[in-house]
């Protein structure tokens, strides 16, 4: 039979769980408003029947506490991080397109691209042609010119600084990453020195799975926990675990006790991605030196949305095919010859390779490259090939081994292809258009002759960046005269173009030499009227000037002869002009044919090697950017050599060139940007601003609110409802009463059956 003091035992069992139930509730109260913590509760079981030998088989023998445990629900957990991650790409994508619409908006407050460009297309020409030949005219023109580089130069600065911003919350969010990967494993430990006791370690397991909330928005998290096994009893369970957290795709964070860093290293000079990169920009190592892939396509979170937004290219980085490798310098350094076949690549106007090294993906083996040559060359069927010619490091450190024939055929690739329209992106529009539209612009007024009949110069050019001097612009450096067209295409324009050339200075020559023989006063020692005809003019200025008003005060006589000899050398020109024209128009057709057969042969032998090519450090276009955009100092200097017509015999009142110019602003045909006129560049890039900042705001607000109802399903379950902890208080102080009356009454019991039986 079961001892006497059987029940007392009973009793107390139940009384420490209670206790136990009662302290669990009380820690939970205490805890309801701490982030992270999960609702705890006391796990019971009855204790194993004692057998008592006895007609009614075993007698109960209370209650065992067998644990107390969090209430939490791993699957909501793992919802919760993997929502996590794309709400903090979104959020960072979020926050940074919105600066960059920003940036970009145009309005009264501040003014953007269509008001300034509007102001010197529209406004500044119409007054120009109104009078071609007005200085003023002319100053306010090249005035506004000098406000539409400004708007691009503060327009990049703006946007080269946002670069730098996300490339240091980038390092910032790795520094984050570190921090709580450490702290997550050395809690990993903690966890496993008190559960190898058997205890649950509840409150570290929280702060855990709350440092793993914050990690898994700043890169996706793959989380797992196996249970360590005894290898001399595979049966018998340790109570540690073996926690592990994948980032990345599947790279490993933290193994148990142990995480592997990662750090930030900035990029040199020489291993810039695009042209229009900020210096210093980060890449990341895992501690032991090894590379981590940025650009990796499972990667998520803030890392993800930073990277693309300091990165993202749009799909347009460098790539190409090997067909060719060699050597220059005297064979000091190797080159390798890529063919490109993407429009972003052809067009050199569209180029945004570094301007200072960088490094070449060539067939999977990298190698890094000082310099580069764009060219064009021809098929056998005249049709066009474009390809880029990489000139490698000689540097032992940074090229150990020289390229080999191997590499022929295999691809090639500098950067990686980002499929997010980010800084780089955005960067290089700007730059393709002011390429574009500065090449238009100067072709235009180069080709003309300002009002004193001195040749047409340029308007835009671009300053070096390292020190005073500016951009020339080389005819040698026009890629576009070989763009986008075959061999015959090309043959045809440069005969036309020689040929406009030889009957350009033809016709000059013969028109400058009738002008002279015909001039009126030619045979004069000093050119000027004789005295006879200079008396004449005066009698005939003052007949006029009297017989409008007699009472009028004449000018003095040498302001009379001053204006008489002026108006005879003005008519005696403009006679002289006329004649010479007439003449040089009659003469020219003489030389036809043979002009003909000159620009034919010079055209063929221009072309002979059939390659045009312009390396990286020559004065093409391609130096133009938006952070160097400008107006050329002798424009600015002297706003009057601003061509106003094409033909140098007109007069000072033509127009017809800056009719020219004002057209480039409306007719796609002059000016194409994305298949738009010069002035909708606006509308291209900013609906690209608008659809990338919707998306981001649309995905944000998405995540959010499914994070939103994620956390709430995860809160049912793990958070703690007071009045649901107010009702088990009640239950579990009855049951600790009722437990200390069983124990009043077992004591009461033992007395009388002590104190008042026995003998």
């Amino acid at each position: 039979m079961p001892s006497t003091f059987f029940g007392l035992n009973i009793a107390y069992t139940g009384l420490l769980a209670a206790n136990a139930a009662q302290n669990t509730t009380a820690n939970n109260i205490a805890n309801a408003d701490t982030k992270g913590y999960s609702r705890q509760q006391v796990t019971q079981q009855a204790a194993n029947a004692l057998r008592v030998f006895q007609t009614y088989g075993c007698a109960g023998a209370g209650v065992e506490t067998l644990a107390i445990e969090q209430i939490r629900d791993e699957f909501y957990d793992y919802r919760f991080w993997n929502n996590n991650a794309q709400l903090g790409e979104y959020d960072q994508k979020q926050y940074y397109m919105t600066m960059i619409e920003d940036y970009f908006d145009d309005t009264a407050a501040s003014p953007g691209f269509k008001s300034i460009f509007d102001q010197m297309m529209i406004s500044g020409l119409q007054e120009l042609l109104k009078d071609p030949g007005s200085a003023t005219a002319k100053s306010q023109l090249v005035g506004l010119a000098s406000s539409l580089s400004t708007y691009f130069n503060n327009l990049g600065g703006n946007m080269e600084k946002l670069q730098k911003d996300v490339n240091q919350e980038l390092k910032l969010k790795v520094d984050e990453l570190n921090s709580l990967a450490g702290e997550i494993a050395t809690l990993n430990k903690q966890i496993n020195t008190i559960e190898l006791t058997g205890v649950k370690a509840n409150e570290l397991r929280d702060r855990r799975a709350l440092l793993i909330d914050q990690l898994s928005q700043i890169v996706d998290v793959e989380v797992s926990e196996i249970p360590i096994k005894d290898t001399n009893n595979p049966d018998r369970e340790t109570g540690a675990n073996r926690f592990m957290i994948k980032i990345a795709g599947g790279q490993m964070l933290v193994d148990g006790s142990e995480f592997n860093g990662l750090e930030c290293v900035a990029r040199e000079s020489y291993e810039k991605v695009n042209q229009t990169d900020i210096d210093g920009l980060y890449d990341v190592y895992w501690d032991n030196g090894q590379k981590f892939n940025l650009y990796n396509a499972a990667m998520g979170g803030a890392l993800r949305g930073l990277v693309e937004l300091r990165d993202g290219n749009n799909n347009e980085n460098f790539q190409g095919l090997i067909t060719g490798v060699g050597t220059t310098n005297g064979g000091q350094n190797d080159t390798v010859t890529i063919q490109v076949g993407k429009d972003y690549l052809a067009d050199l106007n569209k180029c945004n390779l570094s301007d200072q090294g960088g490094v070449l993906n060539l067939g999977n083996q990298e190698f890094y490259y000082d310099s580069w040559e764009y060219s064009i060359s021809y098929d056998e069927e005249g049709n066009p090939i474009y390809s880029y010619t990489f000139t490698l490091s000689s540097e032992k450190e940074l090229n150990p081994t020289r390229i080999t024939n191997d590499r022929v055929g295999k691809n090639a690739s500098i950067g990686a292809s980002i499929s997010y329209q980010g800084i780089p992106y955005y960067m290089n529009q700007m730059n393709e258009w002011i390429r574009t539209f500065a090449q238009k612009f100067n072709d235009i007024l180069t080709s003309g002759y300002a009002s004193d009949g001195s040749k047409g110069i340029m308007m835009f050019t671009g300053n070096h960046l390292r020190d005073e001097e500016q951009y020339d612009f080389p005819d040698e450096g026009r890629y576009d005269k070989y763009y986008g067209k075959t061999r015959d295409q090309v043959l045809e324009e440069l005969k036309d173009e020689i040929y406009n050339e030889l009957v350009g200075d033809k016709y000059e020559e013969l028109f400058q030499a009738k002008k002279a023989e015909v001039y009126r006063y030619k045979d004069n020692a000093d050119g000027r009227p004789p005295e006879d005809e200079i008396t004449q003019r005066v009698n005939d200025i003052t007949a006029d000037l009297m017989s409008k008003d007699p009472a009028a005060k004449l000018p003095s006589d040498d302001e009379l002869r001053a204006q008489a000899e002026k108006e005879l050398i003005a008519e005696a020109q403009k006679e002289a002009e006329t004649a010479a024209k007439e003449y040089a128009d009659e003469e020219i057709k003489n030389y036809t044919d043979g002009f003909a057969t000159q620009a034919e042969e010079a055209a063929a032998d221009q072309l002979s090697d059939g390659v045009f090519t312009v390396g990286v450090n020559d004065d093409s276009y391609y130096r133009l950017t938006a952070m160097n955009f400008a107006i050329l100092a002798a424009m600015e200097i002297d706003p009057s050599r601003l061509a106003n017509r094409y033909a140098q015999g007109d007069g000072v009142e033509q127009n017809d060139l800056l009719n020219d110019l004002k057209l480039l602003a409306t007719d796609k045909n002059k000016m194409s940007f994305r298949g738009c006129s010069a002035s909708e560049f606006l509308q291209c890039v900013l609906s690209d601003v608008a659809l990338n900042a919707q998306r981001a705001n649309t995905f944000q607000q998405s995540f959010s609110d499914i994070s939103g109802t994620i956390d709430v399903r995860r809160m049912s379950i793990s958070g703690v409802d007071e009045d649901e902890e107010a009702v088990s208080l009640v239950k579990y102080q009855h049951g600790y009463n009722l437990a200390c009356q069983m124990i009043q009454t077992l004591s009461e019991m033992y007395d009388r059956l002590i104190l008042e039986t026995g003998v």
